[in-house]
């Protein structure tokens, strides 16, 4: 069987455009609304002027004009990134940033022979992944510091080819909930929903499902893929990038029957939420607001279905509080659990300037570490696994009954 290595992503070579759009509903004075006249009448019209367009990915967009003008301005940053990094691989070399790096200020003291300018180059790293990474680099700088690059390269070259053959016209209850899920997964997507799309996703999907059976495949795992699809532009690149984030990035059994991972990271969350937002968390927790009823779908799916596609590169933990305390003042004047998940909804279609939330997350809510993150894990785990224990136990009783 030939894999076919379908190239997707950006458009014309990784350059940004301009946003092409339509108007739903036409109102005068158009062109000036867009062009930034929005003083009175005229900003008043950019909130109500509904308009269609197509991101960075290829999404069919509807927002209003000042999501255009948004969207644009974050294009006009993205280039002016690519900028530096191309001024960056023109000084430093083109995969400088493909060296060996340091992952904390804490980890460079304790290696002596670590050198200066391996140090800078981390620090450097680190501040330009925050404010973006091009998309047309974005392949070969996930794939090599995910460590993805490495993963692969531990394998047979034809390690993927050769899973893919094997598990060809084999039926599983994955492969049948993959099947099902394939038209479903971000419709109308002029490649996704294709029949070429589907069968690019469907390989990557069911290829992992053999490769880890006790994961298999769990809902949600489709839009992850179909995203990296997206980005990586070869199904070998998404499928690998895939299989790190599930074995070494996300938190253990996140995507297995119980979902106890998943259960996992809303403790974590809302233990979280409560030391970072104590107004919002107490509020919450008044009202009976339960996290899971909007979490769940933000950690299975990483927030592609809730998020603009511009939020590919997003810390979890730090954004999901930076979110909700930009949206401190509503949440709190509210006092029904739907108030509050038609508040966050609202939000999320509009939320197309990464910058506005990224400044939130690391200057307001101040940024988690990874050893932040693995100690609330750790903490949250045996009540978890208590929980659904009980839960089993009852279940058990009520079938024996």
């Amino acid at each position: 069987m030939h894999i076919t290595q379908t190239k997707r992503g950006v458009s014309n070579g990784g350059n940004v455009q301009r946003l092409h759009w339509k108007v739903i509903n036409t109102v005068n004075s158009t062109n000036k609304i867009i062009n930034g006249n929005t003083n009175g009448n005229a900003a008043k019209k950019n909130a109500t002027i509904k308009v269609k367009f197509t991101d960075l990915y290829e999404f069919s967009v509807e927002g209003n004009l000042d999501d255009v003008n948004v969207l644009n301005e974050v294009r006009e940053r993205v280039r002016q990134q690519g900028r530096t990094w191309w001024a960056l691989e023109a000084s430093k070399g083109a995969n400088w940033y493909l060296k060996p790096q340091i992952s904390s200020l804490s980890e460079a003291l304790t290696v002596s022979s670590l050198k200066i300018s391996v140090l800078a180059d981390t620090i450097l790293l680190k501040r330009l992944i925050r404010k973006g990474i091009p998309p047309v680099l974005r392949p070969k700088v996930w794939l090599s510091l995910s460590g993805a690059a490495k993963k692969r390269s531990m394998a047979p070259e034809t390690y993927y080819a050769d899973l893919i053959k094997a598990v060809t016209d084999k039926v599983t209850p994955a492969t049948l909930q993959i099947d099902h899920d394939l038209p479903r997964t971000f419709p109308s997507h002029p490649w996704l929903d294709t029949p070429e799309g589907h069968a690019s996703l469907r390989r990557v999907l069911v290829g992992y499902s053999f490769r880890d059976s006790d994961v298999g495949y769990c809902q949600g795992l489709n839009y992850v893929a179909a995203l990296l699809l997206l980005v990586m532009k070869t199904e070998e690149d998404a499928f690998w990038m895939l299989a790190t984030l599930l074995e070494n990035v996300l938190v253990n059994d996140c995507y297995t029957d119980n979902l106890s991972g998943c259960h996992v990271e809303q403790r974590v969350f809302k233990d979280l939420l409560s030391k970072k937002c104590p107004r919002i968390a107490t509020h919450l927790e008044a009202m009976g607001f339960d996290v899971s009823l909007v979490a769940t779908e933000w950690f299975l799916c990483l927030f592609s279905k809730s998020l603009p596609s511009e939020y590919l590169e997003i810390t979890i933990f730090s954004c999901l509080c930076g979110w909700l305390q930009m949206k401190e003042e509503e949440l709190l004047s509210v006092n029904h659990v739907g108030d509050v998940i038609s508040i966050l909804h609202a939000t999320a279609h509009h939320l197309f300037d990464p910058d506005e939330l990224l400044t939130v997350a690391f200057d307001k809510i101040g940024s988690m570490t990874t050893n932040t993150i693995t100690k609330q894990r750790k903490k949250q785990e045996p009540a978890v696994m208590a929980e659904l224990d009980q839960r089993l136990r009852r279940l058990n009783s009520l079938k024996k009954d």
